[in-house]
C-alpha cells in the first residue's frame, strides 16, 4: 500500500510533558488531517529555541496545511472542525456551551497549570494542592458535571469525544499523576478519557521518549 502523502507538518513538544502539544494533536488527529508529526524536545524555562526557530511565537503546537499556518490551539481546533464533521456537537446549544467551556479552558486555569505540570510518567499524589490550584480544580469539575450531567457522557457533550474533551485532555493527565480529590463524577470522566485510543497511543509515545528528554523541574517538582 502506497504512504498517504503529507500535506503539511505539525510541530509539538515532548508528549511527556507538553500539554498543548496534546490539545493540538488531538484536533488534528480527530480531523485526520495527512500531516508530517515532528516532536521537539523541550528544553525547559523560557522559550525552546529550536521551537522559536520553527513557530511564530516560539510554542507548539505549530500547524502548517495546505498552505495555512497556526500557532494558536483555539485556531488549530476550529480550523480542524472545518475539515471534519462531529468535532463539535452538531446541536447549536451544546456546540455554543462546548466552544465556551474549551476557550475558558485555553484562557485560565493558570494556579492547576503552576501547581501541577503535566508528567504522564510520574506519580505525585497529595502534592500540588495550592489555594489557587484548588479553586481551579473546583472550576473544572464543576464544568464537566454541568456538561456530563446534561448530556450523558461518558464524554462532556455525550457518547462522542469532541473538541472540548480535547482541550480538556490535559487536564485530566494532570489528575491522574498529581491525584488531588475528585468526585465520583470526575474520576469516571478522567478514565473514559484515558481509554480513548488517541489519548492511549499518546501515553504509549509519551513513555517510549528518549530518556535524554527527561527535565529535572518536572520530575523532581518542588516538595518531591
Amino acid at each position: 500500500m502506497a504512504q498517504q502523502q503529507t500535506e503539511g507538518r505539525l510541530v509539538i513538544g515532548t508528549k511527556r510533558y507538553s500539554s498543548w502539544s496534546l490539545r493540538g494533536w488531538l484536533c488534528v488527529r480527530m480531523a485526520g488531517l495527512a500531516v508530517e508529526e515532528v516532536v521537539v524536545p523541550l528544553a525547559g524555562g523560557g522559550g525552546t529555541e529550536a521551537i522559536r526557530a520553527i513557530s511564530p511565537n516560539g510554542m507548539v503546537p505549530y500547524l502548517e496545511h495546505r498552505g495555512a499556518r497556526m500557532w494558536e490551539s483555539l485556531a488549530i481546533a476550529e480550523y480542524c472542525a472545518e475539515h471534519a464533521t462531529g468535532l463539535w456537537p452538531a446541536d447549536r446549544v451544546a456546540r455554543a456551551t462546548a466552544r465556551a467551556v474549551a476557550c475558558e479552558m485555553h484562557a485560565g486555569f493558570r494556579e492547576l497549570r503552576m501547581a501541577m505540570p503535566m508528567n504522564l510518567g510520574r506519580s505525585f499524589p497529595g502534592l500540588g494542592r495550592t489555594p489557587g490550584c484548588l479553586a481551579d480544580i473546583a472550576r473544572v469539575e464543576a464544568i464537566w458535571a454541568e456538561c456530563l450531567a446534561a448530556h450523558g457522557g461518558p464524554f462532556l457533550f455525550g457518547r462522542e469525544f469532541t473538541l472540548a474533551d480535547a482541550m480538556y485532555a490535559p487536564v485530566v493527565t494532570r489528575f491522574l499523576t498529581w491525584q488531588p480529590e475528585l468526585t465520583a463524577t470526575t474520576h469516571a470522566y478522567c478514565a473514559a478519557v484515558r481509554a480513548h485510543p488517541l489519548v492511549a497511543r499518546w501515553y504509549d509515545d509519551a513513555a517510549a521518549e528518549p530518556a535524554d528528554w527527561l527535565l529535572p523541574k518536572y520530575e523532581s517538582p518542588a516538595g518531591t
